[in-house]
């Protein structure tokens, strides 16, 4: 397990008032280049496609994932300890991290996420993580499934991208609808320069206040374009996981990929 930092990407998402998940463990993902402190100058790139992940069709799952929401509406800690494993709660985190083991699942969790703050931050991250129906396998625990699931790519391209475009990994999300509109301003209503398919797509830091108040993203089109696409058509690689479990009593949630609060 390899853990990708997003920091860069998150907080230009986090700028446009779009809340994700923290940085992250991701899985299988090719070794880039060392991060950078100004990002290289825009340029083409090849289009590497993606197999966007699918949904998982259960319908236990899918009753879990409707407490957790409720649960995190409500920010009510008592009903969300319910939901968690009763043994074997883990966590992934950076620098060997993990659960405390002398604490309750729920208690590891609403540590790790922050459920404390006034802010509610964690909760929300919480809702959406719940509300992400797609799930991927976790390669170093059994029988538990992660989510938000990641898109499939080749990772010997991305590798070649990476060293092409002079970029790191913190520069790449990928797109969630095929089509998405690259605008020339941060505006609903302004020209459209170029469409992207699904593939990964290259971000470009932006201190544009108009992109934070409607939330766009800047980012680099594979024609060396840069322009605005709308933040919920693009997700950054390496977003955070909430992991489920399937125990006697059904599906609980059994663990955390990714440093959650600890920022």
């Amino acid at each position: 397990m390899r853990h990708i930092c997003m920091t860069t990407f998150a907080a230009t998402l986090l700028s446009a008032g779009i809340l994700l998940p923290a940085p992250v463990g991701a899985q299988n993902k090719p070794q880039g280049a060392p991060a950078q402190t100004r990002p290289a100058p825009a340029m083409p790139y090849k289009t590497l496609a993606i197999t966007p992940a699918r949904p998982m069709q259960d319908a236990g799952l899918d009753a879990l994932r409707k407490q957790i929401g409720e649960a995190a509406k409500k920010k009510d800690r008592a009903a969300l300890a319910r939901l968690v494993a009763g043994q074997g709660f883990f966590w992934d985190g950076q620098e060997g991290k993990g659960a405390d083991k002398k604490k309750s699942g729920g208690d590891n969790l609403t540590a790790i996420m922050g459920l404390n703050r006034k802010d509610g931050a964690g909760w929300d991250m919480l809702a959406g993580m719940a509300a992400d129906p797609t799930v991927s396998e976790s390669a170093d625990h059994k029988g538990a499934v992660c989510a938000p699931a990641e898109p499939g790519f080749n990772d010997k391209e991305f590798d070649d991208l990476i060293a092409a475009t002079q970029t790191d990994l913190l520069d790449w999300g990928y797109t969630l609808v095929n089509g998405a509109e690259v605008r020339a301003t941060p505006q609903t209503g302004a020209a459209v320069v170029e469409k992207l398919g699904l593939h990964l797509v290259r971000v470009m830091p932006d201190n544009n206040p108009a992109a934070a108040v409607a939330a766009y993203i800047r980012v680099v089109t594979p024609a060396g374009k840069t322009g605005y696409v709308a933040a919920d058509a693009i997700a950054p690689l390496g977003s955070d996981q909430l992991c489920f479990v399937k125990e006697a009593g059904g599906w609980k949630i059994g663990g955390y990929i990714g440093d959650g609060d600890a920022q």
